[in-house]
C-alpha cells in the first residue's frame, strides 16, 4: 500500500466518524472549555488568554465570551459546511482537538 493510499484509507476512516468527532468537538470545545474558563474566570483562579476573548470580556462581562464561543462554533460549522468531502473532516478533528487539549488545560490550572 502506498503512502497515498493509506493516507486515504485514514481519512476516509476519519470520515465516518464525523459525527463522533463533532460531538467530541462540541463537548471539549463548546462545553468544556467554556465551562472550565467560566469558572476560572468567576473564581479568579484563571484569566483569559486570548486577547480578543479577553477584551471582550474585560469590556462586556462573562456573557461576551458566551456569544464569542457559540460564534466560533458557527463559523467552524460553516467552513465544515463549506469544505469539500472527504478532507473536510479536518474541521471536527481540529476543533475536537483543539477543545480536549484547552479543556485539559484548564482543569489542571483550577486544580
Amino acid at each position: 500500500m502506498s503512502v497515498l493510499d493509506r493516507y486515504e484509507a485514514c481519512i476516509a476512516g476519519l470520515a465516518v466518524r464525523e459525527r463522533a468527532l463533532w460531538a467530541v468537538a462540541l463537548l471539549g470545545y463548546g462545553l468544556g472549555d467554556l465551562l472550565t474558563t467560566l469558572v476560572g474566570l468567576s473564581t479568579g483562579r484563571g484569566a483569559e488568554a486570548g486577547p480578543v476573548a479577553a477584551r471582550l470580556v474585560a469590556e462586556f462581562g462573562l456573557p461576551a465570551l458566551v456569544a464569542l464561543k457559540l460564534s466560533s462554533l458557527a463559523a467552524f460549522y460553516l467552513a465544515w459546511r463549506l469544505l469539500p468531502r472527504p478532507g473536510r473532516v479536518a474541521v471536527p478533528l481540529a476543533v475536537a482537538g483543539v477543545g480536549v487539549l484547552v479543556t485539559a488545560w484548564n482543569a489542571a490550572v483550577l486544580l
